[in-house]
C-alpha cells in the first residue's frame, strides 16, 4: 500500500443534517502521535486526488442522513490518545462459524475482567482458512445489518478487464458496523485536532480507519450532495481480511467516557452486531453478485457519475524518525483504492469499477433469431445463474448456437482452442482452481472422443466439469450422414450422468431445458462431483437466421425472467457441527475418536488436499494431535511457508520418510498402530508398500467421496465426510501431547535424511533435477500456487521439495502475529488418472481458476504430449503470468529408474521407452511468440525464477538435463539417504538408555562446565609464525575444557585460538565464561554426534546463541567436550559415537568379493617441515624424515626472497629421496600469481602431491591450476569460510584442486570440518585433517575424526563404484613441535609395519582421552564460574529512599568498572551471562532499576515517612548517580539498553566527570518536540494504568505483540524471557517507574549530542529500523562515534545475539583503557 505524505491538511464535508466541524489533520498517519498546532493547512482534497473514474456509481441515494449507525462518534474529546489500544490474538479457527463462536467466547470472557480504560479500542482476531472471502462475507451481511459497510479490493496485481466488468479474485477487506466514527463538512477546529488519530496506534497496527473523502460536488440531480472535502471515516465493527494463505476475522471495540460512550455500550454494540451476522460462508458456491449492490433483488436505481469519492485507509504506520522530534510524518499505509464498494446506510452506498453489468433477459431472450438460439441462450444464461461463467468452446458449425450465446452473454468469461483435447484439459483446470465446473461446448464427431482422456482424469480425480456437445438431430443418425456418430452414452461409466436433450423445437416446454442444465450442474458439483455430459442435437439453420418460432414455450418463466436465480434450487441444509461434548459422541463415531485418542504410535498422512478450507483443517488437525505427519506433495503442506518460529511439538512433519524407509532398519523399527490417512491418494509408492507390510492395527481413511481406493486392502475405517466435518469433532477431543520415542525418533530421522538430501543437492555444482525440484519452492510468493506433472516431476517434488521456507520479510502474514508457524501452499496436480498428456493445459486453466501466480513445472515428453497447450498459454484471459518449468532430458527419464533400464538394449530403452527426441522448445516457444529461456546451472535458474516472478508476460524456462546423469544422480542421492537413515537410527539406538525419562530427543542434562588456561613449550617456532625470533612464539597457550553430565560422565576438550586468524585468548576466555554460566541445566541432544547441522542447532533452540557467532575455536573445543563426555558415557570412545566402525565394516563387506579388514585402526600422518636452511641441508632433513618412516612431507616454501629458491630445494629433496616419498608444499598464500606461476612451471617434473595455497587471491587458484597444471589443496581459503560452507565451496570445484585442509580449531569444529571434507570426498578430492600446534588433547580428537572422514571416503567410493584410493596421510605432524604437553602422557605417533607409515592409533586416542591425567606444571589458571554477589543497597538522599537490588562480579583491574543498565520490564539479571564473559578483565554490576526486581525508590514525605509517589527522570539520575559514586570510587562505563539506553546516554552526558563512556543499546537521545514528547508521556501514563488494572500477564502480552518485537518473539528463549518479567513483584512501583522514566519526561539530549566529547559505542539490530535510523542521526557531532550492527537481530540484539555484544563492548572497553 503506498505511502502518502500529509502536509497539514484539512479535511471538510458537508452532509445534510450533521454539524459542522473543523479540524485539521496533522502530517501523520491518523496514529498515536501528533503535531503540534502551529502547522499550517492544506486541503486533503490535494493529497488524495486522482485521475476521475467513470466505473464511479451512487447507488440508490434516497436517504439523507446515514441510518443505524452502531458506536459512537469520536470527534471532540480529548487531545491524548487512547488509554488502551490492544490487539488480541485468538487461536485458529476451523470455520467461520468457529471463528464467530470464539469471537464470542473472547467476549465473554472480557465481561468478567473488563478494562479500567476511560478510554480504548480492543481488537480481537481470529486466523481463518484463505478460503473466507472478504466480498463474499460481505455480500451476506447486506440484507441482515445496517450502518456503514465497506468492501475494497487491494489489487496486489491488476487484471481487471474493463471490457466485461468482471472482478478477479484479489486480496479484499471487507467490514461492517462502525466500533467509531468520524464525519464531517467542514474543516476542522485546532481543539479537536486529533481525534481520528487518538484511536489507531502502532501498539495495534491492525486496527484502522476506512472512509471516503468528497473530491469533486456530486452533480445536482443526485440526493446526496457533497462538498469537496467532507467525509466519513470509520473503524470496523467487525471486519474480514485477507492475507493470501489466511484469512483474519476481528471484532473491534470501542469506547470514551469523555465522550459518553461506555465500554459496556461498546460490548453490547459488537454483541449485537454478531448475532445478525450471517455466518455461513461456501467456500465452493460464491454469493458474489452484482445483485448484492442495490440492496434487493431488483433492478438497481443507479446514478452514474465521475469519481466524486475516494476511498481511504488509514493506519498507525507513521515515519519511525518522529520519535526523535523530526518536523514531517509519513503515512506508511494511508491507502486509495480504485475498487471499493462503500455503504453508509440501505439507501446511500457507492461503488467504484465493481461488477455493475445488468441484462434485460426479458427482451433479449424474445429477440432469439430462432428456436436453436433460444435454447442456447436459456442454457449459457443458467449455466451463468449457477456459476458457471467459464465457457472453453471448440470451434465447429454444429455448435454455433451454443458458441454465440456464450461468447454474446456478458457475464461468461471464454476460451476457445483447435484442439478439443487441450480445451477439456484445460477446462479441468479451470474447475480444480475455481471449485467451479467449467463447460465445454464442441461440435459433433470425433471431436466429441477428444474428449475422452480429460473426462477420465476428471471422474478419477472427482473435479466437475459440464460438457455441451453438439450432436446431429435423430433423423441423422446412422444415415452415413457427415460428422455424425453415436453420442448417447459416449462417455459410459467416466461421467457422473449423461443427458441427451431432444432438438430444439417451441412445441416443447422451454423450462425443461432449464431444468435439465440444473439437474446437470448438480450432480456434476455434488459429492462424488465429476464430468456430467448433456448432449445437444441441433436441427438447420445453424447460424442465426430468423425463423419464427413460437414463444408459447416460454410458459411458466415468468419469474425466472424477472429475477437472477436458476429455475431449479438444489438446497441442502447446513450441516450444523455438533456441539455435544465428545463423550456425548455415540456409535462408530465415538469408536473412531476413542482410537485416534488412545492411539500410542499415531501417524497422519495428508494426501491430496483440493482446497484452502481442506489445507487449513488438515493444518489444525496436525496441531492438534502432535503426530507425526507424513504430508503428501498434493497436500498443501509439504512445502510450507514460516511465518513464525514453528513450537517443536506441535508440529512433527516428516517430509522424508520415503527416503528413510530405504533404510531396512528403519522399515522394521517404524510400525505406527494408529493411521489416519486424509486424502484417498499417496504418491509414494514405498510409503504404500510400507503401510500395507506394517499392517496397522487401526488404518481411517478420510474423503468426501464414496470410491474404494484401497489397492492393499488395510483400511479399516472408511469416514465419507469433507475434512473440515472430520476434524472439527477431533478438535474438541482432548489429546495429550506425548513426548514419545516414536515422535521425536521419527523426527531425528527425517532431519537426518533432509540434511544428507540437501548436502547431495548442494554440493553437486551441476543443474539436477532433484535441484529443481527444491528451489520451486523458493520460487513461490504469496499469491502463487503450483502445478506438478506427472511421471518423475510429482516424484521428485514428493521426495525431494523443500519441506519449509520463510515468508519475505515484511509480509502480511509475518505483520499480523498470526499464531501459526507455517501456511499452506496450494499445489495441484492430475492425479486422476495420472496421465502425462494436457498436463500444460491444465495448468493454464488452473491458473485462470485460482486467480494465482501458477508455476507449472513438467517434463519434457509431457510437454511435446500438449503442445497445443501453448496456443491456450497464448491466450492469456483473465489471468495472472504463468511460470512453465520445462525439464528437458530429452526422453521419459521415469524408465531409467525402473528396473527395466537394468535389463533392456540401450537402444530399445531409447526407442521404446525414453522415446528420445531432438525437439527444440526453443522454437515451439517463438512459433507460439511465447518468452524463452534455457538454463543450464543453478545460477541461471534461479535468476530465470526471480526475472519471470517480477515479470508481467509468461515465461518459459527450460532446464536441459540429462537421463544418465540424472538416474545416476538420484542413484547417489538415495543411497546416501538410506546410509543416513541406517547411521541416525544407529545413533538414536545406541545413545538411548531406556531407563532414563527425558523429554523429545535428550539424553542429559550438562551439570557443570569448566575451563583451564594451559601454556606448553614448543621446540621450535610454529610455521605460521611471522618472527623467527620472538620468544613467546615458542609458547602454545589456550584452554582446556571440560563439561561434566548430571549423571557423572566427563568430556575434555581443548580451545587452541591462533591469533592470526582474528581470535585472541581474551575474546575466546570471555565467550568460555559465557558459555559456563548459560550451559547450566542445559539438556544434550543425542542428535549431535550426527554432525549433519545438529550441533548448529542446538547451539540455536538450546543457548538461543545464533550458530556463527561463536568462536571457531570456543565451538571446536565445546563439540569436541560434548562428544567425548558422550562417549565416556557409554563407555566408548569418540570414533565410536560419530560411527559404530565395526557395523560399519560389517555393512561394507557384505556383497563384497574382496572385504574390508577389520584389524586395526589407525591415521597416517604427514610430517611438516620449514624450508630454513640451504637446499642441500633441507633435503637432509627430508631424507631423516623419510628413515624414520614418514611416507608423505610437507615443505613450507614462499618464505624465500624469490621462488627460484624455493625451487632449488625441491629439486635437491627429489634428488636426495627420489620419488618414493610424497611431497606436498605449502606457499601460506605468500606468492603473486606470477611468482606462483613460475614456481610451478619450474617443478612439473618433480611429482608434488599438491601445493597449498600457491597464490594470494582466490580468484586466482583454478586459473592457476590451469595454466600449471599442478594439483594444489585449498588451506587459509577453508580456515577463512563463514556462513553457507557449500555456497562458497561450488567456486572450488575444478579438477586441479586435488585436496582440502581442514583444521577444526580454524573452521569451527567437527561439524564443518565434515561438511567441508563431505563435499571434497564427493568431488574426488583428498581430505585432509590438520592441527595447528595443539596439544595431545586435540591431537586425539583429530585422529578420531580423521579415522571417521577415512571411513566416510570409503563409503562414499563404495557407492559411487569408484576405486578405493591410497590412505591418506593427515597433517597432524605437529606433534613433533611439543616440548611438553597438556597431559602427562602425549599421544603417540609411530612407524607402524603394517601400514608402513608413522602413524597414531586410533585406540590410543580414545585411551588418552578417557583416561588422561593434566600436566599441572602446565596450567595456569582455572575458572568454574565465579560466585555471583548479590546485595541490597539502601539509603536517603535528597529527599528520596531507596533500596536498589545489586548483581557484582568479577575484580576489577586498571580500575575498571562496568555498570550495566536494563530497559523497561527488565532486571539486572538480564545482564548476568554478560557480566560473567566482560568479568575476565573488568568488574561488572547491574543494578535492578527502581520497581523492577526488589528495587524501590520513594519520595520521603515531611513526617520522615515514605510516599509511594512518582519522581523525576532528573531526581532519579541523582539518587543513582549517588548509588554508583557509593559502588564504585574510580570513574565507571555504564552499559545501558533502551530505557536504561536512554539513562546512560543522559548521565554520559551530564555527568561527565564520573563517566568514562557509554553504550547505549537501541537508545534514543529523547524526543524533541514539546507537544509530542507530552503526547508520549500521556500514552505511557496510560500503559502505567493498564498494567496496574490487568495485571502483568496481560500486560506483557500486549507490550510484547508490537512490531518492535518481532524478531525477539522469533527467539527460541522468547517464552523464557517472558517468564523472567513476570518475577516482578511490586506492579505499583513498576507502573510508576513507566510513567517515570518515560521518554516523555525525559529531557531531550540531542544538543548535548552535538557537543558531547564522551567516547559513546551505538548498538543495534539490523532489523530495527527504527533505532538504526536513530543511532545514524546520533553519529552527528564532535567526534565520530562508531556504531555497531548486530546481524539478524531486532530490538535487543543483547538478548537475540549476546556473543556480538560481548565482542563489541569487550572492544570499547579495550579502547577506552588505550585513551
Amino acid at each position: 500500500m503506498a505511502g502518502i505524505l500529509l502536509h497539514n491538511c484539512t479535511i471538510a464535508m458537508s452532509i445534510p443534517n450533521c454539524t459542522t466541524l473543523r479540524k485539521p489533520i496533522p502530517r501523520t498517519s491518523i496514529a498515536s502521535s501528533f503535531l503540534h498546532s502551529s502547522f499550517q493547512k492544506c486541503t486533503l482534497t490535494r493529497v488524495l486526488h486522482s485521475k476521475l473514474s467513470p466505473n464511479s456509481k451512487m447507488i440508490k441515494a434516497m436517504g439523507t442522513e446515514p441510518s443505524g449507525l452502531s458506536g459512537f462518534s469520536g470527534l471532540g474529546g480529548s487531545d491524548l490518545p487512547v488509554e488502551l489500544c490492544e490487539t488480541r490474538r485468538l487461536p485458529p479457527a476451523l470455520t467461520f462459524r468457529d471463528a464467530v463462536d470464539k469471537l464470542k467466547m473472547a467476549i465473554e470472557e472480557l465481561k468478567l475482567r473488563p478494562p479500567c480504560s476511560r478510554s480504548g479500542v480492543l481488537r480481537f482476531q481470529v486466523p481463518l482458512s484463505s478460503s473466507v472471502k472478504a466480498f463474499d462475507w460481505l455480500a451476506l451481511q447486506t440484507y441482515s445489518l445496517e450502518g456503514p459497510q465497506f468492501g475494497v479490493h487491494r489489487d496486489d496485481y491488476e487484471c481487471y478487464t474493463s471490457e466485461k466488468g468482471l472482478i478477479s479474485e484479489m486480496l479484499g477487506v471487507a467490514g461492517i458496523g462502525a466500533a467509531v466514527y468520524f464525519r464531517g463538512t467542514d474543516s476542522f477546529s485546532s481543539q479537536e485536532l486529533y481525534s481520528i488519530q487518538r484511536f489507531l496506534s502502532l501498539q495495534s497496527p491492525s486496527v484502522r480507519a476506512f472512509g471516503l473523502v468528497c473530491q469533486s460536488p456530486i452533480n445536482e440531480t443526485a440526493v446526496m450532495q457533497h462538498e469537496i472535502g467532507s467525509f466519513y471515516f470509520f473503524i470496523p465493527q467487525i471486519e474480514v481480511d485477507e492475507l493470501g494463505n489466511v484469512s483474519i476475522m476481528a471484532g473491534t471495540l470501542a469506547w470514551d467516557v469523555l465522550l459518553h460512550y461506555s465500554f459496556e455500550e461498546a460490548v453490547n454494540a459488537l454483541e449485537l452486531s454478531l448475532s445478525k451476522m450471517v455466518y455461513f460462508v461456501s467456500p465452493t458456491k460464491r454469493t458474489f453478485s452484482s445483485k448484492w449492490l442495490t440492496g434487493d433483488n431488483q433492478k438497481s436505481d443507479l446514478a452514474e457519475g465521475k469519481s466524486n469519492v475516494k476511498m481511504v485507509c488509514l493506519s498507525a504506520y507513521a515515519h519511525p524518525e518522529r520519535s526523535t522530534g523530526a518536523d514531517y510524518l509519513t503515512l506508511e499505509q494511508a491507502s486509495t483504492f480504485d475498487r471499493f464498494y462503500f455503504q453508509l446506510s440501505r439507501g446511500s452506498a457507492y461503488s467504484q469499477n465493481m461488477i455493475d453489468t445488468t441484462l434485460d433477459l426479458n427482451s433479449s431472450v424474445k429477440e432469439c433469431s430462432n428456436i436453436n438460439s433460444l435454447w442456447a441462450s436459456l442454457i449459457v444464461e443458467e449455466c451463468c445463474r449457477l456459476g458457471l461463467k467459464f465457457f472453453c468452446i471448440a470451434p465447429g458449425s454444429r455448435s454455433s448456437a451454443l458458441a454465440v450465446s456464450a461468447a454474446s452473454h456478458p457475464h461468461t468469461t471464454c476460451i476457445s482452442c483447435f484442439d478439443e483435447r487441450s480445451l477439456a484439459f484445460h477446462a479441468v483446470g479451470y474447475a480444480r482452481g475455481s471449485h467451479k465446473p467449467a463447460v465445454i461446448i464442441t461440435s459433433s464427431g470425433t471431436a466429441v472422443s477428444n474428449l475422452l482422456p480429460a473426462v477420465v482424469e476428471a471422474s478419477y480425480d472427482c473435479v466437475p466439469v459440464l460438457l455441451l456437445t453438439a450432436d446431429r438431430p435423430p433423423e441423422l443418425q446412422d444415415t452415413g450422414a457427415n460428422q455424425a456418430i453415436n453420442q448417447v452414452n459416449h462417455f459410459g461409466s467416466f461421467v457422473r450422468c449423461s443427458f441427451s436433450l431432444p432438438p430444439p423445437d417451441d412445441r416443447l416446454p422451454a423450462r425443461m431445458v432449464l431444468t435439465t442444465i440444473d439437474s446437470a450442474v448438480h450432480r456434476a458439483s455434488e459429492t462424488p462431483s465429476g464430468p456430467v455430459h448433456i448432449n445437444c442435437p441441433f436441427r438447420e439453420p445453424l447460424a442465426s437466421i430468423p425463423t419464427k418460432w413460437n414463444i408459447g414455450c416460454l410458459k411458466g418463466l415468468g419469474m425466472w425472467l424477472l429475477r437472477e436465480d436458476p429455475f431449479t434450487k438444489y438446497l441442502r441444509m447446513p450441516q450444523f457441527l455438533s456441539d455435544k461434548d465428545s463423550n456425548d459422541i455415540l456409535g462408530d463415531a465415538k469408536e473412531v475418536l476413542d482410537i485416534i485418542q488412545f492411539a500410542n504410535q499415531g501417524l497422519l498422512l495428508i494426501g491430496n488436499n483440493n482446497t484452502e478450507d481442506e489445507i487449513w483443517a488438515a493444518l489444525l488437525l496436525a496441531k492438534h494431535l502432535s503426530w507425526p505427519v507424513i504430508p503428501d506433495i498434493l497436500s498443501g503442506l509439504r512445502l510450507r511457508k514460516i511465518i513464525a518460529a514453528p513450537e517443536e511439538e506441535d508440529y512433527l512433519f516428516v517430509d522424508h520418510l520415503d527416503h528413510a524407509l530405504l533404510a531396512d532398519s528403519v522399515r522394521r523399527w517404524a510400525q505406527p498402530d494408529v493411521v489416519v490417512q486424509i486424502g484417498s491418494r499417496l504418491t509414494s509408492k514405498r510409503i504404500a508398500q510400507w503401510l500395507e507390510d506394517c499392517q496397522p492395527h487401526s488404518y481411517i481413511v478420510v474423503d468426501e467421496h464414496p470410491f474404494r481406493h484401497d489397492p492393499s486392502h488395510i483400511i479399516t475405517h472408511r469416514i465419507q465426510c469433507t475434512i473440515t466435518e472430520f476434524v472439527d469433532p477431533i478438535l474438541k477431543l482432548h489429546c495429550p501431547v506425548k513426548t514419545s520415542k516414536w515422535s521425536s525418533w521419527l523426527q531425528a530421522l527425517n532431519m537426518a535424511i533432509a540434511w544428507e538430501i540437501r548436502f547431495q543437492i548442494d554440493s553437486d555444482e551441476s543443474l539436477t533435477e532433484p535441484y529443481v525440484a527444491q528451489v520451486i519452492s523458493e520460487a513461490l510468493s504469496g499469491d502463487s500456487a503450483l502445478f506438478v506433472g506427472n511421471s518423475m516431476v510429482i516424484r521428485d517434488a514428493d521426495m525431494y521439495g523443500l519441506g519449509w521456507f520463510n515468508c519475505p520479510s515484511g509480509s502480511k502474514c509475518e505483520k499480523w502475529s498470526l499464531g501459526l508457524p507455517w501456511v499452506g501452499i496450494r499445489i495441484a496436480g492430475n492425479r486422476g488418472a495420472s496421465g502425462i498428456d494436457g498436463l500444460l493445459s491444465t495448468a493454464v486453466g488452473f491458473a485462470i481458476g485460482s486467480n494465482k501466480r501458477v508455476l507449472l513445472v513438467v517434463g519434457d515428453i509431457s510437454l511435446l504430449h500438449d503442445t497445443n497447450g501453448l496456443a491456450i498459454l497464448n491466450q492469456r484471459v483473465r489471468r495472472k503470468p504463468m511460470t512453465i518449468l520445462v525439464i528437458n532430458n530429452h526422453g521419459g527419464a521415469i524408465f531409467s529408474l525402473l528396473p527395466v533400464a537394468d535389463r533392456t538394449r540401450s537402444s530399445i530403452l531409447n526407442n521404446y521407452f525414453y522415446t528420445s527426441h531432438n525437439v527444440s522448445v526453443r522454437r515451439l516457444c517463438e512459433a507460439h511468440r511465447l518468452k524463452h529461456v534455457q538454463v543450464r546451472t543453478k545460477r541461471e535458474l534461479q535468476h530465470a525464477l526471480s526475472v519471470s516472478h517480477q515479470g508481467l508476460t509468461d515465461s518459459i524456462i527450460e532446464v536441459a538435463s540429462s537421463i544418465k546423469d540424472n538416474a545416476a544422480f538420484h542413484r547417489v542421492v538415495q543411497q546416501s539417504a538410506g546410509l543416513a537413515a541406517e547411521h541416525a537410527l544407529d545413533i538414536l539406538s545406541r545413545l538411548s538408555k531406556p531407563e532414563v525419562s527425558m523429554s523429545g530427543v535428550s539424553l542429559c542434562k550438562i551439570q557443570s562446565m569448566e575451563y583451564l588456561f594451559y601454556r606448553i613449550q614448543l621446540c621450535s617456532p610454529p610455521t605460521y609464525a611471522t618472527s623467527k625470533t620472538n620468544s613467546k612464539m615458542f609458547n602454545r597457550e589456550g584452554y582446556v575444557l571440560t563439561v561434566a553430565f548430571e549423571d557423572g560422565s566427563t568430556g575434555i576438550g581443548e580451545v587452541a585460538p591462533v591469533d592470526i586468524h582474528k581470535e585472541d585468548l581474551l575474546a575466546v576466555e570471555e565467550q568460555l565464561r559465557f558459555l559456563l554460566h548459560i550451559t547450566k541445566g542445559v539438556e544434550i541432544s543425542y542428535l549431535l554426534p550426527m554432525l549433519n547441522g545438529s550441533f548448529s542447532l542446538w547451539l540455536w533452540r538450546c543457548l538461543g546463541l545464533p550458530h556463527d557467532t561463536v568462536s571457531p575455536s570456543v565451538r571446536c573445543g565445546l563439540e569436541m567436550a560434548i562428544l567425548n563426555a558422550l562417549a565416556a558415557r557409554h563407555g566408548s570412545n569418540m570414533l565410536e559415537i560419530l560411527l559404530d566402525s565395526k557395523k560399519y565394516f560389517k555393512c561394507m563387506n557384505m556383497g563384497k568379493a574382496d572385504p574390508i579388514i577389520y584389524d586395526r585402526q589407525g591415521v597416517q600422518t604427514a610430517a611438516l617441515l620449514d624450508s630454513d636452511g640451504s637446499p642441500e641441508e633441507v633435503a637432509q632433513h627430508v631424507a631423516q624424515l623419510a628413515e624414520e618412516g614418514f611416507t608423505t612431507i610437507k615443505l613450507k616454501v614462499a618464505r624465500r626472497a624469490n621462488p627460484s629458491e624455493d625451487v632449488d630445494v625441491v629439486r635437491a629433496i627429489r634428488q636426495r629421496v627420489g620419488y618414493q616419498i610424497n611431497l606436498r608444499v605449502d606457499a601460506n598464500r605468500s606468492w603473486t600469481y606470477e611468482e606462483a606461476v613460475y614456481f610451478g612451471s619450474s617443478v612439473k617434473d618433480c611429482a608434488l602431491q599438491f601445493i597449498e595455497e600457491p597464490v594470494n587471491s582466490e580468484e586466482d587458484i583454478s586459473r592457476f591450476c590451469e595454466e600449471t597444471g599442478l594439483p594444489v589443496a585449498l588451506d587459509e581459503t577453508i580456515d577463512n569460510m563463514r556462513g553457507d560452507f557449500l555456497d562458497k565451496l561450488v567456486e572450488f570445484v575444478h579438477p586441479g584442486i586435488v585436496a582440502v585442509v581442514i583444521k577444526p580449531s580454524l573452521v569451527g569444529g567437527f561439524e564443518n570440518a565434515a561438511l567441508v571434507a563431505r563435499w571434497a570426498q564427493q568431488h574426488g578430492k583428498m581430505a585432509v585433517v590438520s592441527g595447528a600446534f595443539e596439544s595431545s588433547i586435540c591431537l586425539s580428537s583429530f585422529v578420531q575424526f580423521a579415522h571417521y572422514l577415512d571411513l566416510k571416503s570409503r563409503e562414499i567410493c563404495r557407492m559411487r563404484n569408484q576405486q578405493l584410493g591410497p590412505a591418506i596421510s593427515h597433517g597432524l605432524g605437529t606433534f613433533r613441535w611439543l616440548s611438553d604437553d597438556v597431559t602427562t602422557e602425549s599421544l603417540k605417533f609411530c612407524f607402524h609395519p603394517n601400514g608402513g607409515a608413522v602413524e597414531a592409533s586410533v585406540d590410543d586416542a580414545g585411551l588418552l582421552l578417557r583416561s588422561c591425567q593434566l600436566n599441572h606444571e602446565a596450567i595456569q589458571k582455572s575458572y568454574k564460574d565465579e560466585q555471583l554477589r548479590q546485595y541490597t543497597l539502601a539509603g536517603n538522599f535528597d529527599g528520596f529512599s531507596y533500596s536498589f537490588n545489586v548483581w557484582d562480579t568479577g575484580i576489577s583491574q586498571d580500575k575498571k568498572t562496568v555498570i550495566f543498565l536494563h530497559g523497561f520490564l527488565g532486571t539486572g539479571e538480564d545482564w548476568v551471562p554478560i557480566m560473567k564473559a566482560l568479568s575476565t578483565s573488568s568488574r561488572c554490576i547491574s543494578i535492578d532499576l527502581p520497581g523492577h526486581g526488589k528495587s524501590q525508590i520513594q519520595r520521603i514525605s515531611k513526617n520522615g515517612r515514605p510516599q509511594g509517589l512518582a519522581f523525576s527522570f532528573e531526581e532519579f539520575v541523582e539518587v543513582l548517580l549517588k548509588l554508583i559514586h557509593e559502588i564504585a570510587p574510580e570513574r565507571v562505563v555504564l552499559v545501558g539498553y533502551s530505557m536504561g539506553a536512554r539513562i546512560a546516554l543522559y548521565m554520559a552526558l551530564q555527568c561527565g566527570e564520573k563517566i568514562a563512556g557509554a553504550v547505549i543499546i537501541s537508545g534514543s537521545p529523547g524526543i524533541k518536540d514539546p507537544e509530542l514528547r507530552r503526547i508520549r508521556a500521556a500514552q505511557d501514563d496510560a500503559k502505567a494504568d493498564y498494567l496496574v488494572a490487568h495485571g502483568l500477564k496481560s500486560f506483557l502480552k500486549s507490550w510484547y505483540s508490537g512490531e518492535l518485537w518481532l524478531s525477539l518473539r522469533c527467539h527460541p528463549h522468547f517464552e523464557r524471557t517472558t517468564r523472567r518479567r513476570m518475577q516482578h513483584g511490586d506492579i505499583d512501583a513498576l507502573a510508576r517507574a513507566l510513567s517515570a522514566l518515560s521518554v516523555g519526561r525525559q529531557p531531550p539530549m540531542w544538543e548535548e549530542m552535538k557537543t558531547c566529547k564522551r567516547p559513546l559505542l551505538l548498538i543495534v539490530g539490523e532489523k530495527d529500523k527504527k533505532f538504526k535510523r536513530i543511532a545514524q542521526q546520533m553519529k552527528t557531532g564532535e567526534i565520530s562515534r562508531r556504531t555497531v550492527e548486530v546481524p539478524k537481530c531486532g530490538h535487543a540484539p543483547h538478548l537475540e545475539s549476546p556473543l556480538c555484544v560481548i565482542t563489541a563492548i569487550s572492544k570499547f572497553l579495550r579502547e577506552l583503557s588505550n585513551i
